[in-house]
C-alpha cells in the first residue's frame, strides 16, 4: 500500500450498509460509552477557561510553580461566583498564550469542599461573574454539543490498526481526533444528530457517496482552471447510473448538455437543508435528483471536505449547513468562483519564480467548482439558497508524492498517538524525533513550513491563512521535505498596491454585501498592508507554529525561545539571500513588537458589532535584524 492510500471497505459495503443500523452495538449512551466523560468534560471546561483568561474576559491569579512542570509552569486560580477554580498550566513565551493542563482542574465549592468539574455549573458561574453581560444561548449549546460529540467520538474504536506514523495523510485526517486546541467549541457540529455524527464525522471513517442534482444553467455557476474539462471530471465522479439519469432529464426537458450543470451535494445537506430550500424547483422538475454518485469518500477533519477512496482522484469539498468552531460551513458562490481563479494566479506566481520552483512549493489547487447562483432566485428566497449548494474539487496530495514519501496534516504533529482504547499513548512525532534528533528535526520542520509562507508574503505580497489544518507536511521516514498548502477560495489576502506583480492580480468575484455584513473578516482584497501581514501571522505563526513550539517544550524540553530563534534565523536568512525585497520586509514587518489577532471566544460571547481583537507580543521581535522604517 502506498503512503497516501487509505484502508477502505469495499464499495459494496456502502450498498449493503445503507439500510442497516449505524452500529450493531448498543446506541451511544450505554454505560461503557461514558468512561471518557470526566476527561472530556475537563477538557471542554478547561479549554473554555483558557480562552477566557487569555482574551482578558475574566480576572485571575497566576503564581509560578516550577515544581508543577517545565519552564513557565504556573498555577492559575479564579473566583466565579461562590466557587474557586484552580488549574495548572503554562504562561507561554509564545505570544503570552495560556495553556491549561485540563487534568489538574479542581473546583472548590462555597464550603471549600472539592466538587466535580461540571460544564453546566461552570457556565452558570461564568455568567454570575460577568454580571450584566449574559452568555448567548447559542454558545452554551455549542459547548454542550462539543462535550457530547467528543464523548461519542472517544467511545468509538480507533479505525486503524497500523502504526499511526505509517498511515497516509488522508487516513491521518480520521486518526487525529483532538480537533482545535484553542477554540472551546472544537467539535460542536451543530446540526448533526448523534446518528449523523457517527455517519459523517471523520473519526468514524464511514464511507459515503455524494448525491447528484441536475440544475439548469440559469440557476447555476461553474468554473474551472484553464484546460480542465469539468464535464469529464463530473462524469468520472458521478458514474454511469447518474449520467444515464442526466440523459433522461435532458430528453424530458429538451435541453442540450451544456444547458445543465450537474452538482454533487452532501447526503446530510440533502436530507436536512435542500428539500425545503429548493422544493419549488424540485416539485416542478426544473431541478432533479439524479441519484448517488459512483465515487466513494471519507470525511476529513473539516467534515465537509471528502477524501476519495481512489487516491488519484481529487478531494471534494461540499457545502454543509452545520456549524463547527462557531462557523457555518456553507460554500458561497463567490468563493466557489474564486477558487480556480486564485489557484491559477498562485500557480502562475510559483511557476515563474526561481526561488519557489527551487523550494518545491506545492499548492493543492482548487481546480473546479460549481454552485447555485443566489442572484437567480427571488429576494424572498435569497437567505434560503445562499451557499446551500456548492462544490470545489481540490488536487490530491498523492499527486505530489514521490517514491517513499508520506504526508501528515501539520496539526497532527502536535497530537498524541492513541492506544486501542482511544487513550493518549505518547506524542505522534516521538519516533521521528528519536530517529532524527530534536534540534535537527525541529529546524527542518521550521525551514520547510516557513519558506512558502514568507516567500509569498515578501516576494509577492500575498498573505496566506495557513493554520495547522491547511498545511500538509510531506516527509520521508518522518524527515520533513516540503509542505503543501491548501484552502484558497477564501484563504488568501492581498493589497493590489503592495503586490510585487500587480499586473497579474486576479479579477475576483466580489464579496456580497450581505456576506460581508455577517462576517467582517471575510475579505480577500484590502488597502491595508498590515491586514495582509497579520493574516499570515495570525494563522501560521500565532496558531500553527505557536502550537508546535508549546508542544515541543512541554513534551520534549525544547525551549520555546529556542524554537522562535530557529524561526527567526530562517526568516533573516531568507531576507539576506533576497535583498531585492527589502521594501516589503519593512512593509510586512514580521518582527513587529506586537500583532493583532482575533479574540475568538470574546467574539462568540459578545458579538462583533465592535471588532473583537487582542494585541499580542511577538516572540520574533527579540530577533529583529535592525531598525525598520514604517511602510
Amino acid at each position: 500500500m502506498s503512503s497516501h492510500e487509505r484502508v477502505m471497505p469495499p464499495a459494496t459495503a456502502i450498498e449493503d450498509d445503507s439500510d442497516a443500523p449505524l452500529s450493531t452495538a448498543t446506541p451511544f449512551g450505554a454505560a461503557t460509552d461514558w468512561r471518557h466523560h470526566a476527561r472530556i468534560e475537563r477538557r471542554v471546561v478547561g479549554q473554555l477557561l483558557q480562552t477566557l483568561l487569555f482574551e482578558d474576559v475574566l480576572p485571575y491569579e497566576a503564581v509560578a510553580e516550577p515544581a508543577f512542570g517545565n519552564t513557565g509552569a504556573t498555577r492559575f486560580a479564579l473566583t466565579l461566583g461562590e466557587r474557586r477554580y484552580r488549574v495548572g498550566g503554562w504562561q507561554c513565551h509564545s505570544f503570552d498564550l495560556i495553556r491549561l493542563d485540563h487534568a489538574t482542574l479542581a473546583v472548590e465549592g462555597p464550603s471549600g469542599s472539592t466538587e466535580p468539574v461540571s460544564l453546566q455549573r461552570c457556565l452558570e458561574d461564568i455568567e454570575t461573574a460577568l454580571g450584566e453581560a449574559t452568555i448567548q444561548p447559542g454558545f452554551v449549546n455549542e459547548l454542550t454539543q462539543t462535550l457530547i460529540k467528543d464523548l461519542q467520538s472517544a467511545a468509538w474504536p480507533v479505525p486503524y490498526t497500523e502504526t499511526p506514523q505509517a498511515l497516509g495523510a488522508d487516513a491521518l485526517e480520521q486518526y487525529f481526533t483532538d480537533a482545535h486546541s484553542y477554540h472551546p467549541c472544537y467539535k460542536s457540529r451543530l446540526g448533526f444528530s448523534l446518528r449523523d455524527n457517527q455517519r459523517y464525522g471523520p473519526e468514524f471513517a464511514r464511507p459515503l457517496r455524494a448525491l447528484w442534482l441536475a440544475v439548469p444553467k440559469r440557476l447555476a455557476h461553474q468554473g474551472a482552471v484553464d484546460g480542465l474539462a469539468l464535464a469529464d471530471r463530473v462524469a468520472e465522479d458521478a458514474g454511469p447510473r447518474v449520467l444515464a439519469s442526466l440523459d433522461d432529464y435532458l430528453a424530458r426537458h429538451q435541453l442540450a448538455r451544456d444547458e445543465v450543470v450537474p452538482m454533487p451535494v452532501h447526503p446530510w445537506q440533502w436530507e436536512n437543508a435542500l428539500v425545503p430550500a429548493l422544493y419549488p424547483e424540485l416539485a416542478s422538475g426544473e431541478i432533479a435528483v439524479l441519484g448517488e454518485g459512483e465515487a466513494t469518500y471519507t470525511a476529513q477533519q473539516s467534515i465537509r471536505t471528502l477524501a476519495p477512496g481512489e487516491s488519484e482522484k481529487p478531494y471534494l469539498k461540499l457545502a454543509m449547513s452545520i456549524t463547527n468552531t462557531s462557523s457555518t460551513r456553507i460554500l458561497a458562490r463567490h468563493t466557489v468562483t474564486n477558487g480556480p481563479i486564485i489557484t491559477q494566479w498562485l500557480q502562475g506566481l510559483i511557476d515563474t519564480d526561481a526561488t519557489a520552483r527551487g523550494a518545491g512549493f506545492v499548492i493543492l489547487g482548487e481546480v473546479a467548482g460549481v454552485a447555485l447562483d443566489e442572484r437567480a432566485f427571488s429576494e424572498a428566497r435569497y437567505d434560503d439558497v445562499y451557499g446551500q449548494v456548492g462544490a470545489i474539487w481540490r488536487q490530491n496530495i498523492g499527486d505530489f508524492l514521490e517514491g517513499g514519501e508520506g504526508a501528515v496534516p501539520f496539526n497532527g504533529l502536535s497530537q498524541f498517538s492513541r492506544d486501542v482504547e482511544g487513550e493518549p499513548d505518547g506524542p505522534f512525532i516521538a519516533p521521528w524525533v528519536a530517529r532524527h534528533g530534536l534540534e535537527a528535526w525541529t529546524r527542518q520542520l521550521v525551514r520547510v513550513a516557513t519558506l512558502p509562507i514568507i516567500h509569498l508574503l515578501f516576494a509577492e505580497g500575498v498573505g496566506m491563512e495557513s493554520h495547522g489544518q491547511n498545511i500538509v507536511v510531506i516527509h520521508r521516514d518522518g524527515w520533513p521535505l516540503r509542505v503543501a498548502l491548501k484552502d484558497f477560495h477564501d484563504g488568501v489576502r492581498f493589497s493590489t498596491a503592495h503586490l510585487a506583480r500587480p499586473e497579474l492580480a486576479p479579477a475576483l468575484a466580489p464579496v456580497p454585501e450581505r456576506h460581508a455584513a455577517l462576517n467582517r473578516n471575510s475579505f480577500i482584497v484590502t488597502d491595508d498592508p498590515e491586514a495582509v501581514r497579520d493574516y499570515s501571522c495570525d494563522a501560521f505563526f500565532f496558531i500553527a507554529l505557536a502550537e508546535m513550539a508549546i508542544f515541543l517544550q512541554r513534551h520534549f524540553g525544547l525551549a520555546e525561545s529556542r524554537f522562535w530563534a530557529m524561526t527567526a534565523e530562517e526568516i533573516t536568512a531568507y531576507q539576506r539571500a533576497h535583498p531585492q525585497h527589502a521594501e516589503r520586509y519593512r512593509c510586512f514587518d514580521v518582527f513587529a513588537p506586537q500583532w493583532e489577532v482575533e479574540a475568538l471566544t470574546r467574539r462568540r460571547l459578545f458579538g462583533d458589532e465592535a471588532p473583537q481583537i487582542k494585541h499580542v507580543p511577538n516572540p520574533l521581535a527579540a530577533f529583529a535584524p535592525g531598525e525598520e522604517d514604517a511602510c
